[in-house]
């Protein structure tokens, strides 16, 4: 039994800054410059199925046009594929949270247009490649970075990067040809910080979308607005 399906089986618009092409006619060099524009990946954990919807909206009026759906929620590969089918022509739909090439295997099928994994497995690169899609495994040391990207990964998220903006400019002494993607710990206080490192893109969770929050007209007014200055904060 996979990941994802012994998880699920476990647990049981309009708002853009810019316009995609429709998914189905998307290219990995598409997808690609598409996540490097817009630099911000919304981790979406654990969010109700049902407000993943209105989730999306708001932060595409906050101008957070990618999300990533961790496949460790609640129905995530239902997620995907109904996010696909729905907005897939506006906003760049992705999983996160695979751990091994069945699981991407599965979200790829659901419709996800790129794959997010928090540690390095070469059989999940491989087969996200093979399938045409956008790989963005978890690496954090020189030597598995490196490794990663070897394998495929077109970008590496470096996972975690608590330990600050600094480790992303010694990464990048060595090995500047490397595209890299700090995840976990970013936020709003140090963005700009991951920005002077030369990050690429951003991973961005609990900062952006906390699941402990309830969805309401409020919220999500929040939400837009956090959104709003993150994109500005990159700016």
């Amino acid at each position: 039994m996979t990941y994802t399906s012994h998880y699920l089986r476990r647990r049981s618009h309009e708002f853009l800054t810019f316009k995609f092409s429709p998914t189905t006619s998307l290219t990995m060099s598409d997808v690609l410059n598409q996540l490097l524009q817009t630099r911000i990946i919304a981790i979406i954990r654990n969010a109700r199925p049902a407000d993943v919807p209105e989730i999306a909206k708001a932060l595409a009026q906050g101008g957070v046009t990618a999300l990533e759906i961790t496949l460790n929620s609640p129905k995530a590969l239902q997620v995907i594929e109904e996010l696909t089918d729905s907005v897939g022509d506006q906003l760049l739909i992705g999983a996160g949270t695979v751990l091994d090439p069945e699981s991407a295997k599965e979200a790829i099928s659901a419709g996800a247009k790129f794959i997010i994994s928090p540690a390095l497995n070469t059989a999940t690169i491989d087969i996200t490649k093979r399938h045409g899609i956008i790989s963005i495994p978890g690496a954090f040391t020189p030597t598995e970075i490196l490794t990663a990207y070897t394998a495929g990964g077109d970008i590496i998220k470096v996972f975690p990067a608590s330990v600050g903006a600094s480790y992303i400019s010694d990464i990048l002494g060595p090995l500047s040809h490397i595209p890299l993607m700090p995840t976990g710990g970013v936020n709003l206080g140090n963005i700009a910080d991951f920005k002077k490192a030369g990050a690429v893109a951003y991973g961005i969770g609990s900062a952006l979308f906390n699941h402990r929050e309830e969805v309401n007209q409020q919220s999500l007014a929040e939400l837009t607005s956090r959104a709003k200055k993150f994109r500005a904060a990159i700016s």
